[in-house]
């Protein structure tokens, strides 16, 4: 039995990828893990953040680094101070923005691994001369298992 072997990934080391206004810095994806989870940080501009949508296949979860953070929640939005722990299951609606004047850093994870390959195809749709096809980007989501849904109007 071949044993597993110790990751260990420097700042410098690690892929950026960029969609969706955001920056993904992946430290861990699926490739390193055994396809067992993925690991980034995410940086969110003021007033960023995804649409609220649920994911088929993975569990993630968040950790505000810097700054609060918004998630949608039961229907409304919940404030969530820095170093929070937020757990969304998979198919639980869910979203989260940034109501900083500064870029959120959160860390991320889900589980298991691969959204990295998810938020790379939907960057090379953002990173066209022309603004992206949000048709496009909705296809590519159907493919991971990611769906978007309409959220109720709230606060």
């Amino acid at each position: 039995m071949e044993l597993p072997q110790l990751i260990i990934r420097t700042a410098g080391e690690n892929r950026r990828i960029d969609a969706f206004g955001d920056t993904m810095i992946l430290h861990l994806g699926a490739d390193d893990t055994d396809g067992r989870f993925s690991m980034w940080t995410e940086i969110t501009p003021p007033g960023g953040g995804p649409p609220a949508h649920f994911h088929e296949d993975e569990d993630e979860w968040f950790w505000p680094m810097s700054g609060s953070a918004e998630f949608f929640i039961d229907n409304k939005w919940k404030t969530v101070p820095a170093k929070t722990a937020v757990f969304a299951p998979r198919r639980s609606i869910h979203t989260f923005r940034n109501p900083n004047s500064e870029p959120l850093e959160m860390l991320i994870q889900t589980m298991p691994g691969g959204f990295e390959k998810f938020f790379s195809e939907c960057a090379a749709e953002f990173s066209k001369d022309s603004p992206p096809d949000m048709d496009t980007i909705v296809k590519i989501s159907a493919r991971y298992g990611i769906y978007y849904v309409e959220q109720p109007a709230t606060t």
